[in-house]
């Protein structure tokens, strides 16, 4: 199995801590910045340009042959959904949520006077329905929102990472998959602390632009990482 773990384009609130230093004023579910429209649609493009109707030969680690997906999903955050819809339309490949692949803490805005995060429940089926008809939710998504339960706690962030780990080699484990997820920076720090059996307790930081790539093979045991943070086919300009 490959995984092609992808960051969502820049959001409004990724612009706005990038030019004020702060949190001030985020938004609970983030759309994308002009920037990041334009991130998500050359990544897009960018894959489609490189799509193979055939398999990725095993040693071809930087892609040269094509990217060739055979699952692509998304969390059930805006800016996710968005990024992945474009590559879904690109590629040709069905969207499919995976509630679990969020950003840590979930959706949540901060209060203006004592600065706690504030959960919100995230959009609800008909959202989805009306604005992103063809992704697929899950079948228990209805007129409550996907998340709809109080800020994930830090301590909850390594175990839902565990989770994803174990589920998705439940799913394409031992197979010739290439999985394609569309989520967020600070889940990726988890994952991949997690994935790599890192010691809890420590701090680690392993940077992910907007719209980048990270490819991650998974052989028997092994697991072999074949690139992180690929930004190449984006201009200087558009890299946040």
């Amino acid at each position: 199995m490959q995984l092609y773990f992808i960051r969502h384009a820049e959001s409004t609130n990724n612009y706005n801590r990038r030019v004020t230093g702060s949190s001030k004023g985020r938004s609970d579910d983030p759309e994308l910045t002009t920037t990041g429209q334009k991130q998500a649609q050359l990544l897009a493009e960018f894959l489609r340009n490189n799509y193979s109707e055939t398999s990725v030969p095993e040693r071809d680690f930087q892609n040269a042959t094509g990217f060739n997906f055979t699952h692509l999903y998304s969390s059930l955050m805006i800016r996710s959904v968005v990024t992945g819809t474009l590559i879904s339309q690109a590629i040709n490949l069905p969207l499919k949520a995976w509630v679990d692949i969020h950003e840590c803490r979930g959706p949540y805005f901060r209060d203006d006077r004592t600065n706690a995060p504030i959960a919100t429940e995230g959009k609800n089926r008909a959202f989805f329905a009306a604005n992103f008809p063809e992704l697929i939710l899950p079948e228990y998504l209805g007129e409550v929102g996907w998340w709809n339960r109080p800020v994930e706690e830090t301590e909850q962030w390594l175990v839902r990472a565990k989770r994803v780990v174990q589920e998705l080699l439940e799913r394409h484990g031992n197979k010739d998959d290439r999985v394609a997820f569309v989520s967020h920076g600070g889940f990726y720090n988890c994952f991949l602390a997690t994935l790599l059996n890192f010691p809890t307790g420590h701090y680690y930081s392993f940077i992910l632009n907007n719209a980048a790539i990270s490819r991650i093979d998974f052989e028997n045991d092994k697991v072999r990482l074949c690139y992180l943070n690929r930004l190449d086919f984006l201009p200087k300009d558009l890299i946040t």
